[in-house]
């Protein structure tokens, strides 16, 4: 690999983004580009740009939007390998279903196009998720692998543009012309937990932030197959030169957990801290009560108490990577959250012992 290997980061300021960003600086091995939609708004640009201060090689940030083709012209341009991360993630269920799924599949034609336009993209590395895997699937009775797909007619809206999403980049690789052909790699990654680089909000930290304010005074009986975000972006830039990567779609994730475990886990740490975390299910039949008033809690009525069954074994044999442990992600990102503001610090609160967050 030479030294001055270009490396694009599509949706730099997310929250997965922000972590690969931080890994390739640090490495000091590849010249870092990450797009964002406005190059002036400094709430999401300042952040990246402290990153790494000092990194061999300084990270240049660039403007381009999943809807405009002609931005990812000039995005990709000299780029050795494109690590595609952006694609809408809304924090409430949108009005229409075209609202995330037309950016989503659009936005990742958008890229790939440009980068088989390019003359110089060798391979891209496209962020899924675990949710196009499972979802349909849960009550199958096996463990669950890259093999399988989610059943579309079970999506809700975010589930299916990632489905599809992922579905059109497959289509889309395949059916290039050889002149124009670059290798492709998925990453499915569980539900992203862990510490926070970026200024702003995310819809990860939505879980965490409503047990430790108690804005969630029950839980749904809900299974989350967890990911430490340090171990997803580990796994895209593993996946951007290992040679037996292309073709091949990964899960990474270190499990599944039961919300109430979840919540248990942060009660452990944070209770003698002046946090009352909930860790009572609440009944279906209040949940659907609820989504009468909150549209949000719809569509996970379907998979209350439904087991996610999944393999990770690829991840660990063919990437090398040794996830790291659930409950640890689970309180890194809880200290991480309360240090940045997002989470209000009680009279008793007490600042972790080492800070190995890195934020």
């Amino acid at each position: 690999m030479a030294e001055s290997s270009r490396v694009l980061v599509t949706g730099a300021s997310g929250f997965l983004a922000s972590h690969v960003i931080h890994q390739l600086l640090h490495a000091e091995e590849y010249h870092v580009r990450g797009t964002v939609r406005d190059i002036n708004n400094e709430k999401k640009t300042t952040p990246l740009r402290v990153l790494h201060p000092e990194a061999k090689y300084p990270l240049e940030l660039v403007q381009a939007d999943l809807l405009e083709p002609d931005s990812w012209i000039s995005a990709v341009k000299e780029c050795d390998y494109v690590i595609h991360v952006a694609s809408p993630f809304p924090s409430a269920p949108p009005k229409t279903e075209d609202e995330v799924i037309t950016p989503a599949v659009e936005g990742t034609k958008n890229v790939l196009e440009a980068c088989a336009k390019s003359g110089t993209v060798k391979r891209v590395v496209m962020t899924s998720s675990v949710v196009v895997i499972y979802n349909g699937n849960q009550d199958k009775g096996y463990m669950l692998t890259e093999k399988d797909w989610a059943v579309l007619e079970s999506c809700a809206p975010y589930e299916k543009s990632k489905l599809l999403a992922e579905q059109s980049a497959w289509e889309f690789v395949k059916n290039l012309p050889d002149e124009q052909k670059f290798e492709l790699v998925v990453m499915n990654p569980g539900y992203l937990i862990g510490p926070i680089f970026h200024g702003s909000s995310c819809t990860s930290m939505e879980i965490h932030r409503r047990m430790l304010q108690k804005e969630m005074p029950m839980l749904p009986k809900l299974q989350l197959p967890i990911c430490d975000v340090r171990d997803a972006a580990t796994a895209h830039i593993k996946s951007l030169t290992l040679p037996d990567t292309p073709g091949n779609r990964f899960i990474i994730t270190a499990g599944s957990m039961w919300m109430r475990e979840f919540a248990q886990t942060l009660e452990r740490e944070f209770k003698s801290q002046g946090y009352t975390i909930p860790t009572k299910y609440c009944p279906k039949f209040g949940l659907r009560v609820m989504s009468l008033f909150d549209k949000s809690i719809k569509s996970i009525i379907p998979l209350v108490g439904k087991v996610v069954n999944i393999s990770n074994e690829k991840m660990v044999k063919e990437l090398g990577i040794t996830p790291i442990e659930m409950e640890k992600s689970i309180i890194d990102m809880a200290y991480s959250l309360i240090d940045h503001g997002f989470v209000k610090k009680t009279k008793e609160y007490n600042e972790p012992k080492n800070d190995e967050n890195g934020c």
